[in-house]
């Protein structure tokens, strides 16, 4: 039975097959095939696992699920997962060393590990602004997450800043707790799929197009939003209560950077059709890949990454 560190106890280190580094999808995905496989792994994540599918408001396009919570879907993939191999949460790793004989020395917060391959599944994390304001008001009006704080901003005025799929359905789901909605989009057209366009205008949220924002302004809270319309030059500023960013994402690669796995340009792990990075027995999954970042697309090529290292450490 594989070792789980408990608090206040001296680190161990256990031997396994694969360390699965991140539990969302694409790690939780991973960790279900590598033991039906017959490796012995585990998974291991800084926070809570589940990922940022757990921040979703609503899921519509996983098959098998008509419409479902981010978080409800990821504790079921997380319970589905621990019946398979044990997931330890809250455990930052510090070190990755490869070590003479091939083998790498994972160490992390709650244990030591000895793998024979790693799979990282790290994921990406929300892009910051990097306006006036943003840092300052942080927790105090400015969010990354609708889910965790949109109920806080009942009968209120909300500015949700980028226009995309994240940013359209962070703005929906808003709709029936927030007084009125805007959303504020750098880009000179509608960034999000037709079906959120379509919905956004059924419910008479605002989405205003081919702005930059500028400063996110309030005293010892938000009070609103200042933004300039690229088209015609014209300052402007909007009341808002809150302010909910949605401007995209930043992979989380620097576990595997300091390895030397390789990335791309933007940061993001480099992996062959089979998921294998530049390192052999070292493979990557997930939004931490780059590409499309969707739920079914993370599990799909953690089940990947799973059956490569398998191959690799078994079959060759």
């Amino acid at each position: 039975m594989l070792f789980v560190p408990g608090a206040g106890k001296k680190k161990e280190t256990e031997e396994v097959d694969v360390v699965i580094i991140g539990g969302g999808p694409a790690g939780l995905s991973a960790g279900i095939y590598a033991t039906r496989a017959g490796l012995k792994g585990v998974i291991i994540d800084k926070g809570i696992a589940g990922g940022l599918a757990a921040e979703a408001p609503f899921i519509e396009n996983y098959p098998g699920f008509f419409g479902i919570k981010g978080e409800e879907l990821a504790a079921k993939m997380k319970d589905h997962a621990k019946s398979y191999l044990p997931i330890i949460e809250m455990s930052p790793i510090s070190k990755i060393e490869k070590k003479e004989d091939g083998k790498f020395f994972i160490e992390s917060e709650q244990g030591n590990f000895l793998s024979s391959a790693i799979i990282f599944a790290t994921g990406t994390t929300h892009k910051h602004l990097n306006v006036k304001g943003e840092q300052e008001f942080y927790g105090k009006g400015v969010s990354y997450c609708v889910t965790c704080d949109g109920y806080f901003f009942k009968d209120q005025n909300v500015v949700v800043i980028g226009g995309g799929n994240s940013g359209a359905v962070a703005a929906i789901t808003l709709h029936g707790i927030a007084k009125k909605i805007t959303i504020l989009e750098y880009m000179p057209r509608y960034m999000c799929e037709n079906a959120y366009v379509k919905k956004i205008s059924e419910l008479g949220i605002e989405y205003i197009k081919n702005v930059q924002v500028t400063e996110i302004f309030g005293d010892e809270k938000v009070k609103g939003v200042k933004f300039i319309d690229k088209e015609t030059g014209e300052a402007k500023e909007i009341e808002a209560d809150g302010v909910f960013i949605y401007v995209g994402l930043l992979p989380q690669s620097e576990l595997a950077k300091s390895i030397g796995v390789e990335l791309d340009q933007r940061g993001y792990i480099k992996v062959d059709s089979k998921m294998r990075t530049s390192i052999p027995l070292v493979y990557a999954a997930g939004d931490v890949t780059g590409g499309v970042a969707q739920v079914i697309v993370a599990a799909a090529q953690g089940a990947i990454a799973a059956l490569s290292c398998y191959e690799d450490l078994r079959l060759k």
